[in-house]
């Protein structure tokens, strides 16, 4: 499945069903997906800022997951070259931020969490 966005009514990995959390979560698991996702929530950015946010991520995997994330409606690129979350990616980012505050509060409960 790698370099095509998974899609709601096909099977993904982990899932033969194609429902659309396992289709998302399929998508939001890859490898640097999310952190992708994050790093526009402030606004667009260029690959190579993208790049330098996500602590230099090989060029192929970050061009793979912008495919990807394209593909599946989640980022767009505009004429000037930079990427920047949809409509469908503001609200994906509006969904995570209970997990954000849940994850930050759970990472409170663990002495050797990293904040």
């Amino acid at each position: 499945m790698a370099g095509r966005a998974p899609r709601p009514g096909e099977p993904v990995r982990g899932s033969t069903t194609g429902r659309p959390l396992m289709a998302a979560l399929d998508l939001l698991g890859r490898r640097w997906a999310l952190r992708i996702l994050w790093e526009l929530r402030h606004g667009p950015l260029g690959a190579r800022a993208l790049r330098a946010r996500c602590d230099d991520m090989s060029p192929s995997v970050l061009y793979a997951r912008l495919g990807e994330l394209a593909a599946a409606g989640l980022i767009r690129q505009g004429d000037d070259g930079t990427y920047a979350l949809t409509d469908h990616g503001r609200s994906l980012e509006r969904a995570l931020r209970p997990l954000d505050a849940w994850s930050k509060a759970w990472a409170g409960t663990h002495p050797h969490a990293a904040g």
